[in-house]
């Protein structure tokens, strides 16, 4: 019997899930609140509150799961890519539990993690299917081959589709994270009331930063005109702004489709939550005859289910690592 525990701590979630014969017994989250006094995460909180964190995080994941921390028979843990304080808690632990037990120890890239958490629950996605992976720090299509076999087809050149997000929520005055709160405004708002433009790439990479721009210029010019602007038509700006994201984002997915003949697609990664994006994935599908995989919320953000589930992966293969490994702030899927 394989009795992993997961750990997750690429940036500010310190999270650590159970998983047994590859079914997800818990999955705890401990989210930093301190960070919305600043507008954003502070790489020295984080990993102070990590530290904080991790071992009664990983105490409720076992009580939960229902096992004792003996039971436990190997230890996957995010390597990377994150913020390398961040990182360093977490992979400390892992090791240290792991040489304590003298129990195997295996390495998980975040990226992949995201991707690989369609395969938590069912239905799962076959081999091979295309995977438009979006964060605050990351936004790539990936074709997916095997577990972690995967070909990056595409990525932002600048910012990704979460700073989009967050960077706007700024320019509106909204509070941090400003995602959910884009999410919730445009839900009563008119997506054609404000014409953003779309990047010209040719292509499957991607562009926000002259969006980001676009919005603020558009914003200050209305201000200048409407001193109440934002107050009056905050619903239809978030709208607007979200429908022109969802469209970039989407537009490179059908162009990665038609290029690879791939029908089977997914979204990953936190960004993966917007209420707008995945309608408007669900309608593409059944436009273009996809058969389209969304990740429940919970398995959207950073979490440890997907690091166990990814471990469970590596277990079967016995790919583990030793007492040497350190934690990258940089990874490649």
């Amino acid at each position: 019997m394989a009795v992993i525990l997961g750990i997750e701590s690429s940036c500010d979630e310190t999270s650590a899930a159970i998983c047994i014969d590859g079914e997800i017994k818990s999955n705890i989250i401990a989210s930093q609140a301190i960070h919305a006094n600043y507008g954003g995460v502070v790489p020295e909180l984080a990993s102070r509150a990590h530290q904080q964190h991790i071992i009664p995080t990983v105490d409720q994941a076992v009580q939960h799961a229902k096992i004792h921390k003996n039971d436990i028979n190997a230890v996957a843990f995010t390597r990377g890519p994150g913020l390398l304080g961040s990182l360093l808690v977490g992979t400390s632990f892992a090791k240290s539990f792991a040489l304590a037990r003298q129990i195997p120890l295996m390495e998980v890239n975040h990226m992949q993690a995201h991707i690989l958490a369609h395969f938590i629950e069912d239905p799962k996605p076959a081999f091979p299917f295309l995977c438009l992976t979006v964060s605050g720090g990351h936004t790539q299509i990936v074709l997916v081959k095997d577990y972690f076999e995967m070909e990056l087809l595409g990525q932002t050149l600048d910012d990704a589709a979460g700073e989009a997000f967050d960077k706007t929520a700024k320019i509106l005055n909204l509070p941090y994270p400003g995602g959910p709160l884009i999410d919730k405004y445009a839900k009563e708002g008119n997506a054609n009331a404000f014409k953003l433009p779309e990047p010209q790439i040719s292509d499957l990479n991607f562009s926000f930063s002259g969006l980001k721009t676009a919005i603020l210029y558009m914003v200050q010019g209305e201000e200048k005109k409407n001193p109440n602007f934002l107050s009056e038509r905050m619903a239809d700006v978030c709208a607007s702004v979200q429908s022109r994201i969802v469209s970039i984002l989407l537009n490179k997915v059908k162009k990665a489709a038609k290029e690879t003949g791939v029908k089977q697609v997914a979204i990953a990664g936190g960004v993966s939550a917007n209420s707008g994006l995945r309608q408007a994935l669900l309608d593409m599908g059944t436009r273009y005859g996809w058969e389209v995989f969304i990740p429940k919320f919970e398995y959207c953000t950073d979490n440890a289910a997907m690091i166990a589930i990814a471990g469970y992966q590596k277990y079967l293969k016995s790919d583990f690592v030793g007492q040497d490994v350190a934690p990258l702030a940089r990874m490649h899927v």
